[in-house]
């Protein structure tokens, strides 16, 4: 299964719609705190409608206890950045890769990017910042799934 993994979203409607991609695809999500918003089932309820009771939610307290349980599981992590040196279309995505997206105003800090197994990027006209991350997050999902089927 793929999963995407959220890194301390600020935006909660940003989030209510990769929650509810993620139920209309299949897709688990970590959610890694701390968010810029409270992350309670009630407030996620709000954003996420009622998709949420189909889709698997992870809650992890840091970074740290992400990473921690990544490692043990033996998960790939997947770095969707502007910064990325391969685009999302020539990656060679595995079944039970994690991809993750950053925060909406500041991305990963430099610790996560060292983490990453691979750090992808959606090709975007020069002079143009980014993709909101819901966008970017299905862009890249939809090659994910059409890759590993």
């Amino acid at each position: 299964m793929l999963r995407l993994a959220l890194y301390q979203p600020d935006i909660p409607q940003n989030t209510g719609t990769m929650l509810r991609m993620a139920a209309c695809l299949g897709v688990a999500v970590e959610i890694i705190e701390p968010a810029g918003f409270d992350v309670s089932d009630r407030n996620l309820r709000r954003s996420g409608l009622d998709y949420l009771d189909h889709v698997a939610i992870t809650r992890h307290r840091s970074w740290a206890a992400f990473e921690d349980w990544r490692r043990e599981a033996g998960i790939r992590l997947v770095l969707a950045t502007t910064s990325g040196a391969v685009p999302y279309t020539a990656h060679g995505f595995r079944d039970g890769d994690c991809i993750l997206m950053g925060r909406e105003s500041a991305g990963v800090p430099e610790a996560v990017h060292a983490a990453a197994d691979t750090r992808i990027v959606v090709p975007i006209r020069e002079g143009m910042r980014s993709l909101n991350v819901a966008v970017a997050a299905a862009m890249i999902l939809g090659e994910a799934i059409r890759q590993v089927g």
